[in-house]
């Protein structure tokens, strides 16, 4: 009976064995599965992560690109204003060489030389406009956020709409000057008659 009570006993031990075996491979499978999801988890956030910063540089990229737009259409219309000053210009200057020399002509040349200076420095402005946004197109298509290109340019827009309305300004007084020469020269041959 001893015999039997050993084998018992060895047999009773190698089940533990076999149960603590079943159990940590249990376990270990168990810890692995936990693995797989937490890993799965952590790579599903990262892409979501990863795909709202790049969500995020898309509209920054779109907002950038709308204030461009925006920009160069600004530009056309201070080019066309420009080109309508230039205009005016030209055609005072024309009007008051087809005249003659009535006694206000000093304040028209004031006036027009006014104009004529505020004409250049708005051509001045326009180029810095455009060269502004030619910088932050360059900034766009590297991929860029430019803060001190897109500071540059809303200066270079201000100082634009600066000028254009300093050489409207001016462009309404030349207009005047012409105006009270006009005037006065219908007095002096109304006066004379």
């Amino acid at each position: 009976m001893s015999q039997i009570d050993e084998l018992q006993t060895r047999i009773t031990a190698a089940l533990e064995r076999i149960e603590h075996g079943v159990t940590a491979r249990a376990d270990a499978r168990a810890e692995a599965e936990a693995a797989r999801a937490e890993a799965e988890a952590a790579r599903t956030e990262a892409e979501t992560s990863g795909g709202a910063a790049l969500d995020s540089l898309r509209q920054e990229l779109e907002d950038e690109r709308l204030v461009s737009a925006q920009m160069e259409e600004r530009i056309k219309v201070l080019h066309a204003r420009l080109e309508e000053k230039e205009a005016a210009l030209a055609a005072l200057h024309e009007g008051q060489g087809a005249q003659d020399a009535p006694d206000g002509e000093d304040g028209r040349d004031a006036a027009l030389a006014r104009l004529d200076a505020d004409l250049q420095a708005l051509r001045a402005a326009n180029e810095q406009l455009r060269q502004s946004n030619a910088a932050l197109r360059e900034a766009h298509a590297a991929g860029v956020t430019d803060e001190g290109a897109i500071n540059a340019a809303m200066q270079a827009e201000l100082d634009a709409l600066r000028a254009a309305r300093a050489a409207d300004r001016d462009e309404v007084a030349a207009v005047l000057a012409e105006i009270d020469s006009a005037v006065a020269g219908a007095t002096d041959q109304t006066e004379d008659a």
